[in-house]
């Protein structure tokens, strides 16, 4: 998917080289993020006391793609070190947002 989030989902944006990929925290992607990473309400915690590590996020908004096709995590994880913690900070908080609200 090319094209702009829908915050009114629950969807969020992000920079994929020259792209701009939806995020979206289905059901299907946030069990997905959760076998991997642990408990989601732990994840929140640690990215409320600023101890989520790039890895995580990177993890959590590559499991989030709308469309993932052929991207890789490690296109997600370099898209996030490129544009930086205070650029993935607004799609981040839309995730966790949605994760407290029980979204999918």
């Amino acid at each position: 998917m090319n094209g702009s989030a829908n915050p009114v989902r629950g969807e969020a944006a992000i920079a994929l080289g020259k792209r701009t990929r939806v995020l979206r925290p289905t059901f299907a992607a946030l069990v997905a993020a959760e076998e991997e990473l642990g408990p989601l309400f732990a994840l929140v915690e640690r990215a409320g006391e600023g101890r989520l590590r790039l890895q995580e996020i990177a993890s959590l908004f590559w499991h989030c793609l709308a469309e993932r096709g052929e991207t890789t995590r490690e296109e997600v994880g370099e898209a996030v070190l490129s544009a930086g913690l205070a650029a993935s900070a607004k799609p981040l908080r839309m995730l966790l947002s949605q994760i407290l609200q029980g979204a999918g």
